[in-house]
C-alpha cells in the first residue's frame, strides 16, 4: 500500500477503531489500525501521512491508563484526536482532563466555530454522537475551542500553529450528523493528503503481495460458499493459477443448496481446481454433546484444518512438492472481535482467527485481512465474479453450528435447515435481498414451548428470525421488514416444518448484541 498516503489509527482499546479506518477509507484514503502499545519507530517506520488517535474505555488520568509516548507530538505529523484520543491529546500538549460530572451519551447538539478549518462551512448547531464521562477543561497552550456541548466546554480544538486537531465526540458513526465531512477536513485540510485509495486501484497490489508471500509453491483454499472465501480464492487464483487448489468441506453445517452452488457456480466463474470433501460424520460426531458457542468454535476450526491437512496430503502426492500454504477470507471485523491486538476484548473467536489450532502446519494467506465488508463486495466485481456470489448474505465459517442454540445434532441442523430456507425464499420473494445485510435464522434447540397444532396440544421448539442492517458487520440494527413478510414466514415454517411451533422476531441492535447469536 506504500503508493498511497497512509493514515495510521491509533487503537486504545475501542472496539469500533474498525470504524474509524473504514471512514476514513471511504474519503480514499488508505488507513490501518495500529495498538497504542506500538513504538513510536515502529510506527515512524510505517512513514504515515496522519495519525488518528482513536477513543476508548479507561480516564486519561488514571494509573496505567493507556497513552502514547509524547515524542509523537514534535515529529509534525498531523494528528487527530477522538474521544479518549481527544483526552489524550489534550493531557500530553498540557491541557486538563478531569471528571466533571456532566456525563455525555448518545445524541448530543454541539455549537461550532464555523470558521476554524474542523467545521468550516457547516452549521453552527449540529447533533453528534458523544460517549465520555470525562471532559477537556483546558485546553493546551495555542490551542482554540472550536465547540462546545452542555457537558463538555471544550467539544473540540485545533492548533493555531500545528496540524493538530481533535473532537470529544464521536465522527465515525452515523448518528454524527456531518462526521465524514469533520473527517475529510482533517484529511485534506489540515493533513493535506491525496484521495488515491480505492479497492479498484489496489487490485493489483493484493495480487503482488500473494505473489511475493506464496511464489512458486502451492497452496489450498477453504471454500465456504460466502463470499469472502469466494473473493479470497479467486484473488489468490489470479496470482499464483494452478498453484491454487479449492477445497470445499461439506461439513454438514450448510444451508440447503449450498454444496451445489459452489460446485457449479464458483467453478464456472473461476475456473478453479475444486475438490469437495464429504465431512458430515466427522463433524458431528466432533461435536456431539457440545453446547457452548466458544467450544464449537473451537472444533469446528480444529476440524476444518485437519480436513484440510488430509486434503492437502493427497494433493502432495499427486504433486510431489508441500503444500505449504492455507487461503482464508479473513476481514477486518473477524479480526477484532476475536481480540487480536493489545488492548480489546474477545467478543467471539472466529473459526478462521482465533478457533485455529496452535500445532497448525500450513502458513495463512489472508489477503482480505484488512478490508471491510463492502470492500470485499467492490474487490469481488472487479475480479469478475458473478453478482449472486459477490452479494450474497454474509453467513458464518462455522455454518449453522452457531445458529442452534444447543446440541448440534442432525435432527436439529435440518430443522433449522429448513426453516432458513423458508426464510431466505420469502425474503427474496419480497425483493429484499439487497436491503437486509445479513438474515440469520436461530433454532432455540434447548426450548421448548406449548402450541397448539392440528387442534391438539404441541411442545415445539422456537425458531427466531434475526434480518439485520449494517455497513459493515461492525455495527448492526435489527431490520424493519414488513409485518406482511414476517407473517408469511412465521406461517409457512409453522406450517411446513413440524417441530416448530413458535416464530419469534429478533429487535436487538449490535451493540449490545451481536449479529449471530453464538
Amino acid at each position: 500500500m506504500s503508493t498511497h498516503d497512509l493514515v495510521l489509527v491509533v487503537d486504545f482499546g475501542a472496539q469500533y477503531a474498525q470504524l474509524i479506518a473504514r471512514r476514513i477509507r471511504e474519503a480514499g484514503v488508505y488507513s490501518e489500525v495500529v495498538s497504542h502499545q506500538i513504538s513510536i519507530a515502529e510506527m515512524l517506520a510505517k512513514e504515515p501521512k496522519a495519525i488518528i488517535l482513536s477513543g476508548g474505555p479507561s480516564s486519561v488520568y488514571t494509573q496505567n491508563a493507556p497513552n502514547i509516548d509524547q515524542e509523537l507530538f514534535n515529529k509534525e505529523i498531523p494528528i487527530f484526536g477522538i474521544c479518549y484520543g481527544f483526552q489524550v491529546m489534550a493531557q500530553a500538549l498540557g491541557g486538563v482532563v478531569s471528571k466533571t460530572g456532566e456525563s455525555e451519551f448518545g445524541a448530543t447538539a454541539i455549537n461550532v466555530e464555523t470558521k476554524s478549518k474542523i467545521f468550516a462551512n457547516l452549521d453552527s448547531h449540529q447533533d453528534v454522537w458523544m460517549s465520555h464521562g470525562d471532559a477537556v477543561t483546558k485546553a493546551p497552550k495555542d490551542f482554540i475551542v472550536t465547540a462546545t456541548s452542555s457537558g463538555a466546554p471544550i467539544a473540540a480544538f485545533e492548533s493555531t500553529h500545528q496540524p493538530f486537531a481533535g473532537v470529544q465526540f464521536h465522527p465515525e458513526v452515523l448518528h454524527t450528523k456531518n462526521g465524514q465531512e469533520i473527517l475529510k477536513h482533517f484529511l485534506f485540510d489540515i493533513a493535506k493528503l491525496k484521495p488515491t485509495w480505492s479497492t479498484g486501484n489496489i487490485l493489483s497490489e493484493l495480487v503482488t503481495n500473494v505473489k511475493n508471500q506464496v511464489g512458486d509453491g502451492l497452496a489450498i483454499c477453504g471454500l465456504s460458499g460466502g463470499v469472502d472465501s469466494a473473493v479470497a480464492a479467486a484473488l489468490v487464483q489470479k496470482a499464483i493459477g494452478e498453484n491454487l487448489t479449492c477445497v470445499f468441506v461439506d461439513h454438514g453445517l450448510l444451508r440447503k443448496g449450498e454444496r451445489e452452488q459452489v460446485e457449479k457456480d464458483f467453478v464456472a466463474a473461476t475456473g478453479a481446481k475444486l475438490v469437495v470433501v464429504d465431512a458430515e460424520e466427522r463433524f458431528l460426531k466432533a461435536l456431539s454433546g457440545i453446547k457452548d458457542p466458544e467450544e464449537k468454535r473451537k472444533i469446528i476450526g480444529r476440524e476444518f484444518i485437519r480436513v484440510f491437512e488430509d486434503a492437502a496430503n493427497e494433493i502432495v502426492a499427486k504433486a510431489n512438492k508441500p503444500v505449504e500454504y492455507l487461503v482464508q477470507g479473513t476481514l477486518y471485523p473477524d479480526v477484532v472481535e476475536s481480540g487480536v491486538g493489545a488492548g480489546t476484548a474477545t467478543i467471539k473467536s472466529h473459526h478462521n482467527v482465533g478457533g485455529l489450532p496452535s500445532d497448525m502446519k500450513f502458513k495463512l494467506v489472508e489477503p482480505l485481512r484488512t478490508l471491510f465488508k463492502d470492500e470485499v463486495r467492490k474487490v469481488g466485481s472487479e475480479l469478475k465474479i458473478p453478482d449472486p456470489i459477490v452479494n450474497r448474505h454474509p453467513f458464518p465459517g462455522p455454518g449453522l453450528a452457531i445458529r442452534i442454540v444447543g446440541e448440534v445434532t442432525k435432527e436439529n441442523l435440518e430443522i433449522l435447515r429448513a426453516a432458513d430456507f423458508i426464510a431466505r425464499e420469502e425474503l427474496t420473494k419480497a425483493g429484499l435481498d439487497k436491503e437486509v445485510w445479513q438474515f440469520p435464522v436461530v433454532l432455540l434447540a434447548d426450548v421448548r414451548s406449548v402450541g397448539v397444532q392440528g387442534d391438539g396440544r404441541s411442545y415445539g421448539h422456537p425458531i427466531v428470525l434475526r434480518p439485520v442492517t449494517s455497513e459493515d458487520a461492525m455495527t448492526a440494527d435489527w431490520s424493519r421488514i414488513s409485518h406482511e413478510v414476517i407473517a408469511q414466514i412465521s406461517n409457512r415454517i409453522t406450517n411446513e416444518v413440524r417441530e416448530v411451533n413458535r416464530v419469534v422476531l429478533d429487535v436487538t441492535s449490535k451493540p449490545p448484541g451481536t449479529i449471530e447469536w453464538e
